[in-house]
């Protein structure tokens, strides 16, 4: 079929309100907590009924774009990383649950980020963040023979080391790729019976950031996670 055939559909009325709001916010004539325009003013403006008002809202609400409270206007929602990761977390879900390929691509970007965390985290680490790590491996030490904490404490290290550049970006996206493999392909973030060899692992890792050597500490992050790629797709428990 040409491309000339192809149906031209009708977009939802509720549909184009979403954009054109999407497009006032996204120029910034909007600040957050500013008020956006009421219902009426909307209906007037776009010519469009009470019910395709209301669901646009409800669409960049659920966006976390906006908030919207009984008895007030819908105000621009101040931005929130922590829900872009939720966001991401269901999508990536969904993805993962219908299509075995995204796996390989998904740990691939892991090395690439977790590496890069690594580096950053041992180039500006300071005390305060040694002693975080120390009390996390401590913790995951402690853990050993309860495989659900261990791993609980194995995404805490990971996502703590990610935090020490002070880039919450990266932070909550290693946390959110994590728990994303430990929901739907645990073996990918935990082998059992290799507890030792993880906790080795994770040692040389700190050490090298304590240290402040970012190759090394980037090399031992590297290691850690290839291996754990190679265990999984030889099928390890």
């Amino acid at each position: 079929m040409s491309l000339d055939a192809d149906p031209i559909r009708r977009r939802k009325l509720s549909d184009e309100v979403r954009e054109r709001l999407l497009a006032q916010i996204n120029a910034g004539d909007l600040h957050p907590g500013d008020p956006l325009p009421s219902e009426r003013e909307l209906m007037a403006r776009y010519g469009v009924g009470r019910p395709a008002i209301r669901e646009a809202m409800q669409q960049l609400a659920s966006l976390g774009l906006i908030v919207v409270r009984h008895g007030d206007r819908p105000r621009l929602a101040p931005p929130r990383l922590d829900l872009l990761a939720e966001q991401l977390g269901l999508t990536m879900r969904h993805v993962l649950t219908h299509d075995d390929t995204i796996l390989q691509q998904l740990k691939e970007a892991r090395i690439v980020v977790e590496t890069g965390t690594a580096r950053l985290a041992a180039e500006t680490r300071r005390e305060a963040d040694l002693d975080r790590l120390r009390d996390i491996l401590a913790r995951q030490l402690l853990a050993r023979h309860d495989p659900a904490e261990f791993m609980r404490r194995d995404g805490d290290l990971h996502a703590a080391i990610a935090g020490i550049s002070g880039n919450v970006v990266l932070s909550s996206a290693v946390r959110a790729v994590f728990e994303w493999m430990a929901r739907f392909h645990r073996r990918a973030v935990h082998s059992s019976g290799l507890e030792r060899l993880t906790l080795s692992e994770h040692e040389a890792i700190v050490d090298a950031i304590a240290q402040g050597d970012p190759e090394g500490a980037a090399r031992a992050m590297r290691l850690h996670l290839t291996r754990a790629n190679a265990l999984y797709a030889q099928g390890g428990a």
